[in-house]
């Protein structure tokens, strides 16, 4: 099998994440309620729920009795177990998305359900902006900085690709504003979501490259309150381990009705 791209540095991501405060996991905290709300949609009962994500203790005070599992490259989880498998906001960091999603299948009993959460390509789309332009105007260049993260039809696409029936894709973007700029960045280091990326300068950045950022910033996504906006894309994608019980598409030609019949109308023959 064909190794994944590298996109994150593992040592440098354990590090923000310990970091973290838990006063600041408000992505997280709405994370819960958005999978608390699709579950009470399911007219099904789940005995035998995991849940992967980095910040166990904000997940287990929601699902007590879930097996909660760190989202490293190969879950602990065991196939065939569970009959809900949570992934709770930490795949836009995976170097394999693709491998993760696998291994929520393979740990799912048949017509078990995967429910994962994630931040999706609009989130913080004006922090990149600034920061990219800036850079380039000052330096020349471009370096890493926001990690790149999937759009909807990407991720509802990978669904489909690891296997996973009747594959479902939404989006909500929260809307959320700050002080300044450089409250934001403090913020997010405070998530644990400081850059961890492997392509990454590995020194300071230039304090000319921080100040035009913000101005740039302030100018361009100002509010009218004098603070800045910033978007989080929270990117809701479920779906099905394979079950003889699922309703399955009928074969083209397969029809025993003609659709006039069910319209109660009158079929006309087109000419030729």
């Amino acid at each position: 099998m064909e190794t994944p791209p590298r996109l994150t540095d593992p040592r440098a991501l354990t590090r923000n994440r310990n970091r973290a405060r838990p006063d600041a996991l408000f992505l997280h905290e709405i994370a819960v309620g958005e999978a608390e709300d699709r579950l009470s949609m399911v007219n099904k009962t789940f005995t035998d729920v995991a849940v992967v994500t980095p910040f166990p203790r904000i997940w287990q005070s929601a699902f007590a009795d879930a097996t909660v599992v760190a989202d490293t490259p190969v879950l602990q989880l065991t196939p065939g177990a569970h009959d809900l498998v949570i992934h709770a906001l930490a795949l836009h960091w995976a170097d394999d998305p693709v491998g993760q999603l696998i291994q929520l299948r393979h740990a799912l009993k048949p017509d078990g359900m995967a429910l994962v959460l994630t931040l999706g390509g609009q989130t913080l789309h004006e922090l990149r902006a600034s920061l990219a332009q800036a850079e380039t105007e000052i330096t020349g260049g471009l370096s890493p900085r926001v990690l790149p993260m999937a759009d909807i039809r990407d991720l509802g696409g990978l669904m489909q690709r690891a296997g996973l029936a009747l594959p479902v894709a939404d989006s909500a973007p929260l809307n959320t504003t700050y002080a300044t700029p450089l409250h934001l960045m403090r913020e997010l280091r405070a998530m644990g979501e400081g850059n961890a990326l492997a392509a990454r300068l590995r020194r300071p950045t230039r304090r000319a490259v921080m100040m035009r950022a913000a101005q740039i910033y302030a100018e361009t996504f100002g509010t009218d309150d004098r603070r800045v906006a910033a978007t989080f894309e929270m990117i809701t994608l479920a779906g099905w381990a394979p079950d003889a019980s699922q309703p399955q598409p009928l074969r083209p030609g397969s029809a025993t009705h003609r659709l006039a019949q069910a319209l109660g109308t009158d079929e006309t023959s087109l000419k030729d």
